[in-house]
């Protein structure tokens, strides 16, 4: 009995054994799912997973956290930079005109250096012959009021000008400089000087940066002043009279060379006092000033238009500094006594200055066309654009005189620079005796003869430029117009287009075009500088509609030679 019992509990517990054992494999094959799951959610580090994970993962990981494998993969692993072709030689081409940026611009800046001397130079040497001129022409021509229809004499009749515009505003230039000349003796140089040293340096520092930005405001309304008078004076008199008179611009341009000889006096007095202050450290900081200008002009968005703004500054402001550099030798020259030995001594000063300044417009104009993808190529084009100025200028149907195209072109007015040079050297230098009166001609002489040659060299230069930009027939095309309101004058000159192919540009420079009563304008073959000498972005105007009332109110792309020094275009005016 007891063991039949006994049997029977034996064997309910083996049943619920097997039971327990068949529900294993059922629990175990809903949680291996589950685990794995978990595995899958666990994230994967270096390769390497975390603890969750099985056994046999763990021990596969172990074996991948060898040093040696490690550094065997670095020490091994490759790549392919032809996958990414584009890139690199995109990169290696942004180096290459980064190299050629130095070269391109100092062409530039020599080819405009050379610009600017030739019209300072006209101050000295040109301009008063022409005065002299036009002053025996307006003292010799009544007598064609005699009642005579043509003068015996001048073989003119007598209801002609007295003066062509060309002379009148070469008067205009000769009374402004006598005037402002004897105005000059009024201002005490010596007194200015040692009012300056007796100032701090910070002070000096921020009375020079002060006279850099009041430099550039005179020479944006200077320009602007002058040209206004010598239209007042020059008007056709049928025109409605819409100016205050001739005699109150005369006044005002009067007053503004004066007073911006007068700054560009004190900049070259406080050049001066950094030259010989005992430390050098007012000239350390007048120099590092220059690097400053990276910091404004680098990080900036610039186009070709603001590019050409800033580098007619450049040559502006590198010109101006060599004639305040020498105007600081004259003076320092004069207070020893014209020892040559004291010359050796500001040399080592001048040379740095003058590197200082390179270096800077180097690496600025460097980093601006890396920044903007600008190709060195854009300097050729600015440096035709300054060529056709020229050429222009020289031609009969001319519209306005060299220099004071070159004056709107890059912000440089000659006539308060040269002022404060004659005032200086007539200072330093004492005339006496006949020998002295004849080593001043023979300087003058000299003078004229320099700007004679420069003048036909880069008249040739000029030429050439003009050619390789293809701009031969924008030399006979009329003036732009004054305003987009404005009507075009009905004498424009014109010119067959037959004429263009056949003609020599050297003869065009001295040859006026033959003047049409038709406008033939539009037969005219169109230029490559048309497109050559644009903003970069005008290819995109050619998908926008046609719309009049969308354009309407659209500013015009500008041409490369419609962008003065003061010209608003793109985002800034360096």
């Amino acid at each position: 009995m007891a063991d039949s019992v006994a049997s029977g509990f034996g064997e309910e517990k083996e049943t619920e054994n097997n039971d327990k054992e068949k529900e294993k494999p059922a629990t175990n094959s809903k949680l291996r799912p589950e685990k794995h799951r978990s595995t899958l959610e666990v994230t994967e580090t270096l390769g390497f997973y975390e603890r969750n994970t099985g056994k046999r993962d763990k021990q596969r990981n172990l074996s991948d956290l060898s040093l040696v494998r490690f550094i065997s993969a670095e020490l091994t692993r490759g790549y392919f930079l032809e996958h990414n072709e584009a890139k690199y030689t995109e990169r290696r081409e942004r180096v290459y005109t980064c190299l050629r940026i130095p070269r391109e611009l100092e062409k530039l800046m020599l080819f405009g250096f050379f610009l600017c001397l030739d019209a300072f130079l006209y101050v000295f040497t040109l301009l008063p012959l022409r005065v002299l001129l036009a002053l025996i022409r307006f003292l010799t021509l009544p007598c064609c009021g005699l009642r005579a229809n043509i003068c015996p004499f001048c073989k003119k009749r007598s209801g002609s000008r007295l003066l062509q515009p060309a002379q009148v505003c070469d008067v205009l230039k000769g009374f402004i400089m006598v005037i402002c000349y004897s105005m000059m003796h009024y201002v005490d140089y010596s007194m200015m000087y040692h009012l300056i040293r007796g100032q701090s340096v910070i002070k000096l520092y921020i009375i020079y940066n002060m006279l850099e930005v009041a430099d550039r405001l005179f020479s944006s309304f200077g320009q602007d002043i002058l040209d206004a008078l010598y239209w007042t004076a020059t008007e056709p008199k049928e025109k409605k009279r819409a100016h205050i008179g001739v005699i109150p611009h005369f006044f005002m341009a009067v007053l503004y060379v004066f007073l911006h000889a007068i700054l560009i006096m004190v900049q070259a007095t406080t050049l001066n006092v950094a030259f010989n202050s005992h430390n050098k450290s007012l000239l350390t900081i007048m120099m590092s000033n220059n690097f400053v200008e990276i910091k404004g002009s680098v990080f900036k968005k610039f186009e070709k238009n603001n590019l050409f703004q800033m580098s007619n500054s450049d040559i502006k402001e590198r010109f101006t500094n060599y004639v305040l550099l020498l105007i600081v030798c004259l003076r320092n020259m004069e207070q020893f006594s014209w020892n040559p030995d004291h010359l050796w001594v500001l040399f080592p000063d001048v040379c740095m200055v003058i590197a200082s300044e390179i270096a800077v417009d180097v690496v600025k104009h460097a980093f601006i066309t890396k920044f903007n993808d600008i190709t060195a190529d854009v300097y050729s084009e600015y440096r035709a654009s300054l060529a056709f100025d020229l050429v222009s200028s020289r031609q009969k149907n001319a519209y306005t005189d060299y220099s004071d195209s070159v004056s709107r072109r890059m912000g440089f007015i000659p006539l308060p620079l040269a002022l404060l040079l004659i005032r200086v050297v007539t200072s330093s230098v004492k005339i006496q005796g006949s020998l002295s009166c004849v080593c001043v001609l023979l300087f003058y002489l000299g003078m004229i003869t320099l700007k004679v040659l420069n003048s036909i060299v880069l008249l040739g230069r000029s030429c050439l430029y003009v050619k390789e930009a293809n701009m031969e027939e924008k030399l006979f095309q009329a003036p732009p117009a004054a305003g987009p309101g404005r009507t075009p004058s009905k004498g424009k000159v014109t010119v067959h287009p037959g004429d263009l192919l056949n003609e020599n540009l050297s003869a065009s420079i001295t040859n006026q075009p033959v003047q049409r009563e038709e406008n033939l304008t539009g037969d005219l073959p169109k230029s490559n500088s048309d497109q050559f000498l644009t903003t970069p972005d005008e290819t995109e105007d050619k998908d926008l509609p046609q719309d009049g009332s969308e354009l309407k109110h659209r500013a015009p792309k500008k041409d490369l030679l419609e962008i003065d020094r003061f010209t608003i275009c793109g985002n800034r005016i360096d």
